[in-house]
């Protein structure tokens, strides 16, 4: 005879995601367990587990899903070509930096390069997620510099720097290190650029 018992459907992966983002915001990936998660999203372990394989992969995944959050407004801000391209510099930066300690997406990003050495996966897969954003600030330096905005120079090497800059001032301000602002991060990383990019304004 069949099991008459209703199945519970599977949870959207967004809501997945969306769960476990906040959960290893809080706790970290270490204080992180399939069962636990599971019984937030009222799945068990094992469906997790086939879906994604290990918590190295829920983990990659994650960050993958919510860098794509953020990937559509910074596509948005940056192709706005009605404005003028140091603004949209400031809007990238303003979405690169955590928005405050615990940012989720940022402690993502620390709990990825806490890891990635032993995995090959976690490496690869951290430059497949940050590739976009390297690719749309040298397209907006190329821009400025085309247009006169910017002084001559690699845009391929000046935006590696801007974003080396960027991820150190992102993680004191993501963990909550004393001293760390986000106002004052965005000081800095304008001043920076200015130093870095020259040209007019």
């Amino acid at each position: 005879m069949a099991d008459a018992r209703p199945r519970r459907p599977a949870r959207p992966r967004e809501e997945v995601f969306a769960t476990a983002r906040a959960a290893i915001a809080e706790h970290g990936l270490a204080g992180l367990t399939m069962a636990g998660l599971g019984k937030q999203l009222q799945m068990s372990a094992g469906h997790l587990l086939y879906y994604f394989g290990s918590k190295d992969q829920l983990l990659l995944e994650t960050l993958r899903w919510s860098e794509d959050q953020l990937g559509a407004r910074r596509h948005t801000a940056l192709t706005d070509t009605g404005r003028d391209v140091r603004e949209r510099l400031g809007e990238y930066t303003g979405l690169y930096l955590p928005e405050g300690p615990g940012d989720p997406r940022w402690i993502l990003w620390v709990e990825v390069w806490g890891r990635s050495p032993a995995s090959a996966e976690l490496r690869q897969g951290q430059l497949d997620i940050e590739a976009p954003w390297q690719a749309d600030l040298v397209a907006l330096i190329e821009e400025g510099t085309s247009s006169g905005r910017f002084g001559p120079g690699s845009a391929t090497e000046r935006a590696s720097q801007i974003r080396a800059l960027l991820d150190g001032l992102a993680v004191p301000l993501a963990l909550g290190l004393a001293g760390a602002q986000r106002g004052r991060a965005l000081q800095l990383a304008d001043s920076a650029c200015h130093a870095l990019l020259g040209g007019t304004g």
